[in-house]
């Protein structure tokens, strides 16, 4: 019988299979879906708060997949690379991610890690970079995205966004909250990201 992890991991694959693009259907193809479970034990964030409104706010299509993640919050592990040294204690209160696959995630791959970021409302995710490269699509609209030098743009949920490795990058929601499906490939999958600019868009 299948487990609500599996259903979650169906649910990824599903949304991904239905977005229009070649970079994100390229990288689907080169995923090993059958992976091995990982036990982990529920974890639980402040940011949870936000996922009944962000199911709300999801595209129909992306509703099967954040509907049942809030309704199964309390069954998954939540993370945060960061603590309120790095961005202060407003911003971990409204910051958290799972990871549906990867070196931590639920399901084990060491090759690419899959999962979901959560943003509160009003919240600045300041410029970091990372060696992995990065695929985003965001689950909400109304979010400010920057890469590189250059400056901030709204972005539509569904809208296909990339970060080469050690590219500078940065978020700011406005008054709702965000949810960002992202993949990670090509370099340390739970690597702490290296605050501040680096690189060019």
């Amino acid at each position: 019988m299948p487990t609500i992890f599996d259903d979650l991991l169906e649910r990824f694959q599903a949304y991904l299979g239905g977005v229009d693009s070649d970079l994100v259907a390229d990288e689907v193809a080169r995923i090993g879906w059958d992976m091995p479970v990982r036990s982990l034990e529920p974890r639980a964030l402040g940011c949870l708060n936000h996922l009944d409104r962000i199911a709300e706010l999801a595209t129909p299509d992306a509703t099967p997949l954040t509907r049942f993640v809030a309704d199964h919050r309390d069954a998954l592990r939540w993370g945060q690379t960061y603590t309120a040294a790095d961005f202060g204690q407003g911003f971990i209160d409204n910051y958290g991610w799972l990871e549906v696959f990867g070196t931590r995630g639920h399901f084990v791959n060491e090759e690419v890690a899959g999962g979901l970021l959560i943003l509160g409302p009003n919240i600045v995710y300041p410029d970091h970079h990372h060696i992995a490269e990065e695929i985003y699509i965001p689950l909400t609209g109304g979010t400010e995205w920057r890469m590189g030098e250059g400056s901030f743009h709204r972005r539509a949920a569904g809208e296909v966004i990339h970060h080469a490795s050690n590219v500078s990058h940065a978020m700011r929601t406005g008054t709702e909250p965000l949810m960002a499906l992202y993949l990670w490939r090509g370099g340390p999958l739970a690597q702490k990201s290296t605050i501040g600019s680096r690189g060019r868009s």
